[in-house]
């Protein structure tokens, strides 16, 4: 951990996210300083509850927020506040109401996500890496973010973020990211 004159922040500025530095995470929510701020303790409860994902699969990782409701996963640790422009990989957004995981978490830590996986035939598959939404009647688990995925050479992959409602599996992978298979 730094302190705060060697990261040139002074304490009033670490108590309010600032979209030009990370700030770790909290352990809990009793030790947050910054309003608001999601807790590294909500976040491994988030993705075990949702998705399944043991929490110790985190356990040498840091979560971190860069403004308000970005939240990035590192395999280390690093001093906090830091201002850089990237450190590990955005793992979540919590801007919106429900939490979104995107396309980079799920596609790293996925294979360890034992619930909300649906998994695509191939043409399926092909049309959500393409961004298209397909009706799929047969998901019958929770609605929202599921992680789509798709069987290859016998081991379950998985492709994105899929978000679920009424039948339809809307496909969230985003534009820069969408392939024709």
């Amino acid at each position: 951990m730094g302190d705060d004159a060697s990261n040139g922040a002074s304490e009033g500025e670490l108590e309010q996210n600032d979209g030009q530095r990370f700030g770790r995470l909290p352990a809990t929510a009793a030790e947050r300083t910054v309003e608001g701020r999601a807790s590294r303790e909500a976040v491994v409860d988030y993705f075990a509850d949702r998705f399944g994902i043991a929490p110790e699969t985190f356990d040498d990782h840091t979560f971190w927020e860069k403004g308000a409701g970005k939240i990035w996963v590192y395999g280390g640790s690093a001093p906090s506040p830091v201002e850089i422009e990237a450190l590990g990989m955005t793992c979540l957004r919590m801007r919106q109401e429900h939490w979104k995981p995107t396309t980079d978490f799920v596609q790293r830590f996925g294979r360890a996500a034992e619930e909300c996986v649906i998994e695509l035939e191939s043409e399926e598959a092909r049309a959500f890496a393409a961004g298209e939404d397909r009706e799929l009647e047969r998901w019958d688990g929770d609605w929202g973010y599921l992680i789509a995925a798709h069987r290859i050479a016998g081991e379950l992959e998985p492709i994105g973020v899929g978000l679920y409602v009424h039948g339809e599996l809307r496909s969230m992978v985003p534009k820069g990211r969408q392939r024709q298979l």
